[in-house]
């Protein structure tokens, strides 16, 4: 089945189309996505461009009416939803579900934004004047999403920026097109007017690099890698539009001596290899006192033992394949980076076979690391995780910093006093206590620190800040 782009409120098919392939089992083609061609891109655009002024003048409960009529339909469908999402990107169904369910409450959640839009009055320092602050839309935003997270991110992009009122075009990852078209599909559905919502699918070269040069689009929202967010900066900040990034993470977890052991094993094989690792708040170093190093080693690599590696939607995986072959051969090079630098492979990191040709990995741990090795300074971004042994609390807050990105960190202890003083002291947007550093809640704030993110903070009421601007207006009173 072909699965055409969105533009202008209709369905348009692309100048060509690639197939999506089941990572599980590689014979298995869900569709072919249209891939839109520049000039398609510039009709979408267009299309944004002419539709943004009514659409910013809307009511706000109109607005929130179809932003909780797409949460609905998502929650109803979350199951067949998560079963293509599972089919598409590899997570297990259950991983998968969750995100679907997630998505729709991101919608349900911006629903209600959309009648608490900020403002404020205040006196003015001169008499006889009244001032008055309020939000109104940035225009036209351009979306660039990625393939980890391929309903959940669309979702907490395109929600607020349509909730505050602003159009949205938005490409997807080639990876994952059939997520997006579906949410697309539902969003379309709904009744937004005809350019409102826009999909376009296709190459970053041709999509993405149209969506961040066009002087027509105000703003740009990416999640992705490194140097694609660097290079969109540069383009898009240059010409003078609005830039939100969030560009990954090499986050640590840190297991102190006075941990419960229980809790910091399962709280390390989540964050770290569950969705196959593939999440930009995994737990990639694991910074472990040595006084409990040897425990907890033998005691994750017991637990990764017991893990199922498989067909994502099969009863009883608990980590899928990896997305790719690309991602595959990325992970296999770190692994023996890893090793050729002098890193012990405890477990796992070799090639599986299983019933149908798919991707799939051994998730892998690595021992008696330091902190200054390549796996433990860029991003691998699969099931791959270092073990790093410090002396102290102090040299453990020391390592954990000592990193150019500032996601997500962790701590496992049971000592308030050591708690309180990492959440106040690691240099990451966000800080985990007792918890996978993997896993938040769609209603507050997501974002990071260094070369993690850039710009304002994304969902939760935080995301008014990218997705309206601010307006001052001073009235002499009668």
């Amino acid at each position: 089945m072909s699965h055409a782009n969105l533009i202008a409120g209709e369905w348009v098919k692309g100048q060509d189309a690639v197939p999506n392939i089941n990572p599980s089992d590689t014979a298995d083609v869900i569709g072919d996505y249209d891939r839109a061609s520049a000039a398609q891109v510039e009709d979408a655009i267009a299309a944004a461009r002419a539709a943004a002024h009514a659409w910013a003048r809307t009511t706000v409960q109109q607005r929130a009416d179809l932003l909780d009529k797409v949460g609905t339909e998502i929650l109803a469908r979350r199951a067949e939803l998560g079963d293509l999402l599972a089919r598409e990107e590899g997570k297990t169904l259950a991983e998968a579900t969750g995100e679907a369910t997630r998505a729709g409450m991101i919608f349900k959640f911006f629903a209600g934004e959309c009648l608490r839009i900020p403002g404020e009055r205040l006196g003015s320092v001169r008499p006889g004047i009244d001032i008055e602050i309020t939000r109104e839309p940035v225009g036209v935003i351009g979306l660039i999403t990625p393939w980890n997270f391929p309903i959940a991110i669309p979702a907490w992009k395109m929600a607020p920026a349509l909730a505050y009122g602003n159009c949205v075009i938005i490409k997807p990852a080639e990876l994952v097109s059939g997520s997006a078209w579906a949410l697309a599909d539902i969003i379309h559905r709904a009744g937004f007017p005809a350019g409102v919502f826009n999909l376009v699918m296709g190459r970053g070269s041709v999509v993405g690099e149209k969506l961040v040069t066009d002087p027509r689009i105000d703003a740009i929202s990416f999640t992705g890698s490194v140097p694609t967010g660097q290079s969109i900066l540069a383009k898009a900040a240059g010409r003078g539009a609005k830039v939100q990034l969030e560009m990954g993470g090499k986050n640590p977890l840190v297991v102190l001596a006075d941990a419960d052991m229980d809790t910091a094993v399962r709280v390390a094989l989540d964050g770290a290899f569950f969705q196959t690792g593939q999440r930009c708040t995994a737990s990639s170093r694991l910074i472990v006192e040595e006084a409990v190093h040897d425990k907890f080693v033998g005691a994750l690599t017991e637990a990764m033992r017991k893990q199922v590696v498989d067909d994502a939607r099969k009863p009883g995986t608990t980590i899928g394949p990896v997305v790719d072959q690309s991602q595959l051969d990325q992970d296999l090079r770190y692994i023996d980076i890893g090793q050729k630098e002098g890193a012990r492979l405890v477990i796992g990191g070799e090639r599986l076979n299983r019933e149908k040709s798919g991707f799939y990995l051994a998730p892998a741990l690595f021992d008696a690391t330091r902190n200054d090795m390549r796996i433990n300074r860029e991003e691998i971004f699969g099931p791959v995780a270092s073990v790093i042994p410090v002396r102290d609390y102090d040299e453990a807050l020391s390592v954990a910093n000592d990193t150019t990105f500032g996601l997500c960190s962790g701590i496992v202890t049971t000592s308030l006093k050591k708690a309180a003083h990492f959440r106040r002291n690691a240099e990451t947007g966000m800080v985990m206590v007792n918890l996978p550093t993997a896993g938040v809640d769609y209603h507050v704030p997501f974002g990071g620190r260094k070369g993690s993110s850039y710009g304002s903070r994304e969902q939760g009421r935080y995301a008014v800040e990218f997705y309206t601007q601010v307006k001052t207006a001073y009235v002499m009173q009668s």
